[in-house]
C-alpha cells in the first residue's frame, strides 16, 4: 500500500454529556476509557500527531500516552468551538486533521486510513458515509478551516458547511468497517456491549 498523506487527528471529547451524566471522555467501554479508545483509533489509523481537546471533566482525564491534549475553558459553547479551538492548536506545517468524536466508539482505523487516502491535497474533504449518510471521520483540509469561522458555531461542526458546498465533499463509504453511532445514553453503551458480546 503506498504511503498516505501525513495528517494529523483530532479527537473532540470537551462535552459535558450532559444526557449521559457525566463527560463521555471518562465513559469506559470493554476497560478502556473512550477517550483514550478515540485517541487509539486515530493513532491506529495512522495520524501523525494526535491532539485531543478537553473541557469538562478535563482534571480527571488521566495522561494520553502519543496524544497532545488540548484545553477548551469555553467548551460549554458547544462542539463548533471545540473543533476551531483543536484545529488552532495543530502545527502550523500539518495539511490536514481527521476529526473524530469522542462517543462513537465503533468508529475504525480502516475509516480513518480511507479518509486519509481520499485526501490528495487541495480543498476536498473527505467524509465517512455509512448506508449513504455522512458521518465520522472527516478529513478536513487547511485550506477549508477558516470557512469554519461562519458554520462551526454552537453545537455545528463541519455539517452545514459540507452541505452548502457540496464541490468540497468527496465520500468515503465506510459501512463495512464499523459504525459513527453516538453513545448518548448509558442505555447506548450497553446495547453496544450487546452486541459486542453477541
Amino acid at each position: 500500500m503506498p504511503d498516505l498523506p501525513v495528517t494529523a487527528g483530532l479527537l473532540l471529547a470537551a462535552g459535558a454529556g450532559r444526557r449521559y451524566g457525566r463527560p463521555k471522555a471518562l465513559v469506559e467501554l470493554d476497560g478502556e476509557s473512550l477517550v483514550r479508545r478515540g485517541v487509539r483509533l486515530l493513532s491506529d489509523g495512522g495520524c501523525a500527531i494526535v491532539h485531543v481537546v478537553l473541557g469538562a471533566g478535563a482534571d480527571e482525564v488521566p495522561d494520553l500516552p502519543g496524544a497532545v491534549s488540548v484545553r477548551h475553558d469555553r467548551w460549554f459553547e458547544g462542539m463548533g468551538s471545540s473543533l476551531r479551538r483543536g484545529l488552532a492548536s495543530l502545527p502550523a506545517d500539518v495539511p490536514a486533521a481527521v476529526v473524530a468524536l469522542v462517543d462513537q466508539p465503533l468508529l475504525s482505523p480502516v475509516a480513518v486510513r480511507r479518509v486519509r487516502g481520499a485526501y490528495a491535497g487541495g480543498a476536498a474533504v473527505a467524509v465517512a458515509t455509512y448506508a449513504g449518510r455522512p458521518g465520522h471521520p472527516v478529513l478536513l483540509p487547511r485550506e477549508t478551516w477558516p470557512l469554519l469561522d461562519g458554520y462551526a458555531i454552537g453545537d455545528r461542526g463541519a455539517r452545514d458547511l459540507l452541505r452548502d458546498r457540496p464541490d468540497l465533499v468527496v465520500e468515503v463509504p465506510c459501512d463495512d468497517v464499523g459504525s459513527s453511532v453516538d453513545v448518548d445514553t448509558p442505555a447506548d453503551l450497553h446495547r453496544l456491549r450487546t452486541v459486542s458480546d453477541a
